[in-house]
């Protein structure tokens, strides 16, 4: 008989979620792990090249609530560039800046600025899963093999997908034995003498909910085939013609997950209108096609706004009418805080025939109009806001008219 229940990552028991937790949060639902021919037990790490790893690191600490927790540099024999592992929740970021001038970081970063160069996935099989993507046609940039030190091994290997996007797979059981260390073979235990603010929340989000990739045009299809065929995902949802369209732009977005939902990656291409969307900014300012966006899901997002705007971080404005329409008010019916309250903060609402959400996206993060964040918080719904598209997009062109872009 299929055992379809799904246990908690490593990770997840560190951060004291449970398993009521993540299925608000996150939308995780069961399903049966040996019938899937790549299974993915969730993500291990959001991997980002930057022109400063040191600063970086400190941003996500004083702004962002991230706790560092290890390191990786010339102190430990990494010498071409620093890597700092960063802690909220279940999610792990690690940012890597280079040291050297002769270091492969520096012609990535020339090119694409701040953004995420690896979308890490942690599974339980490395072996099973490049045989599968192998068969399936995906390009192996690393064969599975083992790293190790004195808190154990960890089997790796990775696969190519859009752009120079990877996704690295990380096994963290070897022969029996879970790997103990802060984060990989190389990197040490590492603290920060940071101290958060009288008050300051013990962390802002618990776990991340999906990561958007924009794709050029006429490619979503064929990422989107690629992660059916190699990686075994189902589609959730697709958002075509006047689904993400406003007077100006538009663009067509389709979700794939993964079989528990842990992992799920919506992909954008941009759509023929009159003026310049945001994938075709951000294909333009990033020089290729990656990830656009992160989704940190949160169990109080009023809190986690509040927070944020605390330390300086930037969110996109909503004007007062998405809040003011009677039709609008009408299809979200009653939520768990006052619209007023909403209003105030500029937070997104919307409802599907499975619960709601609420969500809000800051500006960008870095230099480029490229990558930022969203913050999310689900009560029921699987959905992506689809009813705030429309909203959305137009306070991204706001700002895209204020850079020139548009």
């Amino acid at each position: 008989m299929s055992n379809t229940a799904v246990e908690l990552t490593r990770q997840e028991r560190e951060a004291q979620l449970d398993l009521a937790q993540l299925k608000q949060l996150v939308g995780l639902v069961d399903y049966d792990e040996a019938a899937d021919p790549f299974p993915v037990t969730g993500w291990d790490a959001i991997v980002f090249v930057v022109g400063n790893a040191t600063q970086t690191a400190h941003y996500y600490q004083s702004a962002w609530g991230m706790e560092l927790v290890g390191y990786a540099g010339p102190e430990t024999g990494q010498m071409d560039h620093k890597s700092f592992v960063l802690r909220s929740g279940s999610i792990r970021f690690v940012v890597k800046g280079a040291v050297r001038p002769d270091s492969p970081l520096i012609t990535h970063h020339a090119q694409h600025g701040d953004g995420v160069v690896d979308i890490s996935l942690e599974v339980p099989d490395v072996d099973k899963c490049i045989e599968q993507a192998r068969r399936a046609g995906a390009t192996v940039l690393e064969e599975p093999h083992d790293v190790g030190d004195d808190h154990g091994r960890v089997r790796m290997a990775a696969i190519a997908t859009y752009g120079e996007t990877r996704h690295t797979l990380v096994q963290r059981v070897v022969d029996g034995e879970a790997y103990s260390g802060a984060y990989l073979p190389g990197y040490v235990a590492r603290t920060s003498s940071f101290v958060k603010r009288d008050g300051a929340p013990k962390r802002l989000f618990q776990a991340l909910d999906h990561i958007v990739g924009n794709v050029e045009l006429g490619k979503m299809d064929e990422w989107v085939e690629f992660y059916k065929r190699v990686m075994g995902f189902a589609n959730m949802a697709e958002f075509v013609g006047d689904d993400i369209a406003t007077e100006y732009s538009a663009l067509m977005s389709k979700v794939v997950a993964s079989g528990n939902h842990r992992v799920k990656f919506p992909l954008n291409e941009p759509a023929i209108a009159k003026k310049r969307s945001q994938i075709d900014e951000y294909l333009d300012f990033y020089t290729g096609p990656g990830a656009q966006h992160l989704a940190l899901a949160t169990g109080d997002i009023l809190r986690t706004v509040d927070e944020l705007r605390r330390e300086g971080v930037e969110f996109l404005n909503t004007p007062d009418a998405y809040y003011d329409d009677p039709e609008m008010r009408s299809r979200i019916g009653e939520v768990r805080v006052p619209i007023e309250e909403l209003k105030a903060r500029g937070i997104l609402v919307d409802r599907d025939e499975d619960g709601y959400l609420l969500q809000i996206f800051t500006k960008p993060l870095g230099d480029r109009p490229t990558v930022f964040f969203e913050i999310i918080e689900r009560h029921g719904s699987l959905g992506f806001g689809k009813g705030n598209f429309k909203a959305l997009f137009e306070s991204i062109e706001r700002e895209q008219d204020k850079r020139g872009n548009l």
